[in-house]
This record gives structure tokens, sequence and C-alpha cells, in this order.
């Protein structure tokens, strides 16, 4: 009798990643030897629900469940160029799930997760990855950035969603809009609703 898996083999999965990396990323410009080790050494797929292993690798964000996503690779792909953690940074990872985190901890020298801004303890940190977009960056996040630290998240703007770094400089964080990224807005960093007629 011949049993058949729901799950997906191994070998597809390297076969799947290998492509996401090669079609993805690369042809995006993610070129980064470092980024793209990382990307061939985290299996995507242990980071979403059982049912959306066979599709962990295509171009689209993964649902998660409870309004939660796993952002497309190419986004993450985006923000760990414009990071360029070194083994020298002490990174934050502000994500609901482990693979930005996984992914930063091949890169830099210490990595931290928090599931959301609330939990994040600890600090200063020279970089800080947000896995999401904000209309608004808290003042918060300047007391667990070091000087002249940076983050990197998405940044939302008239419904626009952007990558963006910012720095603190002078205690406050100052962030610059890059390229437009595909991010979901995290509602914990939402700008204050203003009545009006």
């Amino acid at each position: 009798m011949t049993v058949v898996e729901d799950r997906p083999a191994a070998d597809e999965m390297l076969v799947a990643r290998r492509a996401m990396i090669d079609s993805q990323l690369r042809v995006s410009g993610v070129n980064t030897p470092a980024i793209l080790a990382a990307f061939a050494a985290v299996p995507r797929e242990d980071f979403v629900p059982a049912d959306r292993r066979a599709v962990a690798y295509a171009d689209r964000a993964q649902p998660l469940g409870d309004g939660r996503s796993l952002s497309p690779a190419l986004t993450y792909g985006q923000m760990l160029e414009a990071a360029a953690a070194t083994k020298d940074d002490s990174v934050l990872v502000i994500s609901p799930n482990g693979y930005l985190a996984a992914l930063a901890g091949h890169l830099a020298g210490t990595v931290a997760r928090a599931d959301s801004l609330a939990d994040a303890k600890g600090g200063p940190y020279s970089l800080i990855l947000i896995d999401g977009a904000a209309e608004v960056l808290p003042e918060s996040l300047a007391a667990l950035l070091s000087d002249e630290g940076r983050i990197v998240t998405g940044l939302f703007d008239r419904g626009v969603t952007r990558l963006g770094v910012a720095r603190k400089a002078l205690g406050k964080v100052v962030a610059t809009p890059l390229a437009e990224a595909d991010f979901a807005v995290l509602p914990e960093m939402a700008a204050p609703r203003k009545w009006s007629f």
C-alpha cells in the first residue's frame, strides 16, 4: 500500500525556494550574496499554516489567520537590502511571525523578535525591522533605537505603501520613503483619525 502525504516533499520545497530566489528576488534587485544565502537557508514553508505550505513560495502575501500575513519574499528582500545589516548590528524584528527574524539572523550579530511594538523590550538596537506599514512611526521607537540607529519598515501614505528607512537624530525618528512595496498596514501604527465634514 502506498501512503500519500499531504505535505509537499522536501526536494519540491528546495526547488520552489530556488525558483523564488531566481525569479522573484534576483530579477527585482535583491542580489546581495549574503541576503540570497539567507533566503536559501530559511525554509519559508515552516512559517505558514500547514494548508498553505504548497504555496509558501508564491509571489504574494500568505494569510496566517487573525488578520496577520506573511509578506511576499520580495518585500523582505527589499527590506534587508535597505537595512544593509552586518554582524555588528543588534537587530529588533517586530513581526507576528519568525520568518523575517530568521532571515536577519543570518546577517546580523544579534536578533531579538517581538510580536508587536507593545511587546518590544531591550535595546538600544542599531537596526529595527518592522514587518508592516506604518502611517505614523510611534515616538516610543526612539527609545529602542541607538543613536544614529535605523528603522526599515513600510510607510503608508494616501493609500500607497512604500519601503522606508528612518533614522534617529536628536532623539526623534525621521522617515524617508523609498520605492513602492507590498506591506500590510499595521493597526497599531495607524494615524489618529480626524473628524471632518
